[in-house]
């Protein structure tokens, strides 16, 4: 199997979006934003559905799913905590 240096980065990619989305889904739903979080949780399937059908067809690509996913979590949280409101910093730590 030959790896697609463009698909694995647009795997790395969205699935770095997906988790950056996810994390700021769980902080909607922790605030108790309705609005906000239906909109993350619509958002996150829609961009999770690259990835998955990206690592369906070959399995190495989930490597680079995972890649994405760590660097998406980390990002947000880190842009969460940084963001001065001191609940969602709560739900963040």
């Amino acid at each position: 199997m030959i790896v697609q240096p463009m698909l694995a980065l647009a795997v790395v990619a969205s699935t770095a979006a997906t988790d950056a989305v996810y994390v700021l889904f769980t902080a909607a739903v922790a605030s108790r934003m309705r609005v906000r979080a239906a909109t993350w949780s619509s958002l996150w399937y829609l961009l999770s559905a690259f990835a998955v059908i990206s690592y369906t067809r070959h399995w190495v690509y989930v490597v680079f799913a995972a890649v994405g996913s760590w660097l998406g979590a980390f990002a947000s949280v880190t842009w969460l905590r940084s963001s001065g409101d001191k609940s969602v910093q709560r739900i963040a730590s």
